[in-house]
């Protein structure tokens, strides 16, 4: 038998302490990363409140008045003229959708239907546009119920019908679907009036 190459390392034979000493410093560890642990995880993006936490109350509907609409209306200002609000997306505040057109002072100006919401510093914008004035049909009637739009829209069934007198009637709705409203007809097609 030859020789180890290595000494006999005296070291190497596990004693009592030295067993006291591993399972001391082993606790020392396990303690330690105990008391180290990151936050709790929850399903919540970053400064939401955690599932299950009660919810703060919502604030109230942005105000129609004051939101600047993208009308285009010659100097001539513009008047919301319909409005109604209700928790369109389902995060538990509400929304306000506005009928707005440009105070032409005759006839039966065309009507743009707008989704405000409120930002952040707390004044309304609007977020969506329902209803593009260039379609050129004003708003008789508008409700927002259970997360769903509904409106009765007016409009022409030729170039030739007198602006002051649509002659066309059409219900339709809008809901909150995949991060866009989706419109769909509420009643029949349009109908004459």
């Amino acid at each position: 038998m030859q020789p180890a190459a290595l000494p006999d390392l005296a070291h190497t034979h596990p004693r009592p302490m030295h067993w006291l000493a591993t399972a001391a410093a082993m606790a020392a560890v396990v303690a330690g990363a105990g008391l180290l642990q990151p936050e709790a995880a929850t399903a919540t993006g970053a400064g939401a409140a955690p599932v299950g936490a009660p919810r703060a109350a919502p604030g109230p509907a942005p105000e129609a008045a004051g939101a600047a609409y993208p009308l285009e209306c010659g100097g001539a200002p513009s008047v919301v003229v319909r409005q109604a609000s209700g928790d369109l997306d389902g995060d538990g505040s509400p929304e306000t959708v506005a009928v707005a057109h440009c105070d032409a002072g005759s006839g039966t100006p065309p009507s743009g239907v707008y989704v405000l919401t409120r930002g952040k510093d707390g004044a309304a914008r609007v977020v969506a546009t329902l209803v593009e004035p260039a379609v050129k049909q004003s708003v008789e009637a508008l409700a927002v119920r259970d997360g769903v739009v509904t409106a009765t829209l007016l409009g022409y069934s030729s170039p030739d019908v007198p602006s002051c007198c649509p002659d066309l009637r059409e219900s339709a709705e809008w809901r909150w679907r995949g991060g866009a409203f989706v419109r769909s007809a509420a009643g029949a097609a349009a109908r004459s009036v």
